[in-house]
């Protein structure tokens, strides 16, 4: 059965952004960071980051 699609608060998308404009790759401290803050987990900010990416390359 596959999982249920997260959905972030508009606070989250905000500071997810705030921190992809900075740094496109966050590093696993930073990924361990950033979901601590966010109250995620470290694969829900993974994955959100993988595909924020290919939605930048597919802009360029």
């Amino acid at each position: 059965k596959k999982k249920a699609r997260t959905t972030f608060t508009g606070r989250q998308i905000f500071e997810l952004e705030k921190q992809f404009e900075v740094k496109k790759y966050l590093s696993l401290n930073e990924r361990a960071k950033m979901a601590a803050l966010l109250n995620v987990t470290e694969t829900q900010v993974k994955i959100w980051f993988q595909n924020r990416r290919t939605k930048w390359k597919k802009q360029e």
